[in-house]
């Protein structure tokens, strides 16, 4: 999710792990102890077993068990890593039974809303220094998105469960095989979103390397899905970078020179 600040706190002892929750705004314990429960159900070894939860405590908490594993986040990833991260989102996007999914509720991080932080930051003019690579990235990411067909975008594509947070801390590689842990934002969401999200999130650009175009042709999409991913990755890698400047909301859990790199990679996006 594009800035979102941190919203609980990890305590683990030995194979257990309790997370507790600072925030409940968007039913974040709630979210966790419904996802935990159904992927246990449905595509077990994916995810921490759930073990315990008190959503009314102050603050609320869920108890699961502790994955074995590495976050992908800041590794030099392999095909083998890429391929088994997208077995893992594939499985989850796929577990729950789709008369299942009709009930839960939409992810509060959603097509809609990326598309309406990204409006926002534009029209706010952050100060991103004096780059003319930068400028000139913002001005024609501006541009694009003025003239967005946004009806057709924000249109549903597949639906899925979804994580609804593509940093790449919330996937564990333990030699084999990759597992997910975060699921406070999670709900019903849309296919192409998802891997847009994963794609272009901030976390890709941390010491190490990512190949998103390798992890997305792990997916067979057709035409008009593959289009929607580009779109969403344009609007990700737009949002990232308004946030990147002085001051900005993300500039300082980045490196230096992040700013720069993302307004190349958004440029590139825009062709």
């Amino acid at each position: 999710m594009v800035g979102r600040a941190s919203t609980h706190h990890i305590d683990v002892r030995g194979d257990q792990v309790t997370k507790r929750f600072t925030s409940a705004d968007r039913g974040e314990p709630e979210r966790e102890w419904r996802a935990l429960r159904l992927l246990a159900e449905h595509s077990p070894g994916l995810v921490p077993q759930p073990i315990d939860a008190d959503l009314t405590a102050r603050p609320p908490y869920v108890v699961m068990s502790r994955l074995a594993g590495i976050p992908l986040r800041g590794m030099t990833t392999t095909p083998r890593h890429t391929a088994a991260m997208a077995r893992a989102i594939r499985a989850l996007h796929e577990a729950i039974p789709p008369s299942v999914l009709a009930g839960l509720p939409p992810a509060p991080w959603s097509p809609a809303a990326a598309v309406a932080k990204a409006q926002a930051l534009c029209g706010k003019r952050p100060d991103l220094g004096a780059d003319p690579t930068v400028a000139h990235a913002y001005a024609a990411g501006a541009k694009w998105l003025d003239g967005l067909d946004t009806g057709r975008l924000l249109g549903l594509d597949t639906p899925v469960f979804g994580l609804a947070d593509g940093n790449l801390a919330n996937y564990l590689w333990d030699g084999e095989q990759v597992r997910l842990v975060d699921f406070e934002d999670s709900g019903r969401s849309d296919r192409a979103f998802e891997l847009a999200e994963v794609a272009e999130h901030i976390s890709t650009r941390t010491p190490g390397t990512f190949d998103a175009a390798a992890l997305l042709g792990e997916f067979d999409l057709p035409g008009a899905v593959a289009g929607r991913v580009r779109d969403f990755r344009r609007v990700f890698a737009y949002s990232w970078m308004l946030m990147l400047g002085p001051g900005g909301p993300a500039r300082d859990r980045n490196p230096p020179g992040t700013l720069e790199r993302q307004a190349g990679r958004l440029l590139d996006l825009l062709g």
